[in-house]
């Protein structure tokens, strides 16, 4: 699909620009407007991109081009982790569960990012499963390729032990970082950080909710996210 004879028949740019341009509004895969290929070209090869790790290697690539404009080397050894819950539909459904604390129905969004804020790995898993349990799978996707991680900054939803697994399994320390007593606002050392993360990547609407039937799907979805949003830096 896509290619006539031997010869590609769209632009692979259009391509890319299709699926960057679903990533920020959100809308459906059949509503792609005309100007663009027709949709089930371009979701042939979004399908095929995100099969073959595409779009994680594109992203990590820009993770470390942005760290060396900033100063910093290639590969971070601090990280701060926070998982966000987020609405299904009634589509997605390969992991949905409750959040009973949060109120929602739907998956987490499990993800660890650098001291910029840049996106390190992201994870999905049901709403249902507590942070502690989850952040031990995000932590080994990190391990993969972010191998000199030494410390990773969390909150109080991190206690137990996962600590000690963390750093029997990966030599990885996990320092939390609690809330203050004191009734007023505060800015927490670090955890703004991912905050802001989830910020920034819920400017794309089809982050909004839940809109995948498959988790790999999400966590591509994530990745487009974070690039859009490093391409924005250059």
């Amino acid at each position: 699909m896509g290619f006539t004879g031997g010869l590609r028949k769209y632009d692979l740019k259009e391509i890319v620009n299709a699926i960057m341009y679903l990533v920020k509004t959100g809308f459906q895969w059949r509503m792609l407007p005309a100007d663009f290929p027709n949709w089930k070209v371009v979701y042939y090869y979004f399908t095929d991109w995100k099969n073959k790790g595409i779009y994680q290697q594109i992203h990590d690539a820009l993770v470390e081009k942005l760290r060396i404009g900033a100063g910093k080397k290639k590969q971070p050894t601090a990280a701060i982790i926070d998982a966000q819950s987020v609405k299904a539909t009634m589509v997605s459904c390969e992991s949905k569960g409750f959040d009973a604390g949060k109120r929602v129905n739907g998956v987490k969004r499990h993800i660890i990012v650098d001291t910029l804020g840049l996106l390190l790995c992201v994870f999905v898993h049901s709403a249902g499963t507590q942070d502690r349990a989850g952040a031990f799978a995000v932590i080994e996707n990190l391990v993969i390729k972010w191998k000199k991680v030494v410390k990773i900054f969390a909150d109080g939803g991190y206690t137990g032990t996962l600590i000690e697994r963390t750093q029997t399994n990966f030599k990885i320390a996990i320092e939390i970082i609690k809330r203050s007593d004191i009734e007023r606002f505060k800015v927490l050392p670090k955890r703004w950080i991912v905050e802001r993360t989830f910020a920034w990547l819920d400017t794309n609407r089809r982050n909004s909710k839940f809109y995948e039937r498959l988790n790999n799907t999400g966590v591509a979805m994530v990745h487009l996210s974070a690039i859009r949003i490093m391409l924005n830096r250059f």
